[in-house]
């Protein structure tokens, strides 16, 4: 019996969520979920090419809707979990929205490059050098069964569909 408040049953929820459209890996089907005290606040899923919007990726989406429980749309003591370690831009959201916690699932080296935007940027040094203390972060929750729905690193991925070039 899972625990209904474990980080597998909320990573459970963030898969569900990716692939709610489909798990076609060159549409990045990422979800992610934000739970305060063990209710999830918003689970979203990546909706860049539905919004043509390069910045509606599934962790800002969610930012976006649990913000609007607090009166400052700060998420402290939220967790925030996602099916893929966050890029750059979510991983410095997190840290603006004052999330406490990030939980991912597959991590940069478990999936092909394309899914992150430089070489050597490492997004899990944002969180150990941000000025704040007050936040964690954890990969691996479900690696294995997150990875699936992406490319693997391994695999030879067209251009033309490579967002990150």
């Amino acid at each position: 019996m899972t625990d209904m408040n474990s980080d597998e049953f909320f990573m459970r929820e963030a898969l569900r969520v990716a692939s709610e459209k489909g798990t076609d890996p060159s549409l990045s089907p990422i979800g992610s979920v934000i739970v305060h005290e063990g209710k999830i606040l918003a689970a979203c899923r990546n909706q860049v090419a539905e919004h043509h919007d390069a910045t509606a990726h599934a962790e800002i989406e969610a930012i976006r809707q649990a913000g609007k429980a607090f009166e400052n749309g700060e998420l402290r003591g939220a967790t925030l979990y996602s099916t893929l370690q966050p890029c750059g831009m979510c991983t410095m959201a997190s840290i603006w929205s004052k999330v406490g916690r990030v939980v991912y699932g597959a991590g940069r080296d478990d999936v092909h490059k394309m899914y992150f935007e430089a070489r050597h940027v490492d997004t899990l040094a944002f969180v150990a050098k941000a000025y704040r203390n007050d936040i964690t972060i954890e990969g691996g929750v479900l690696r294995d069964e997150c990875a699936r729905l992406y490319y693997r690193p391994w695999d030879k991925v067209p251009e033309d569909e490579q967002g990150n070039i």
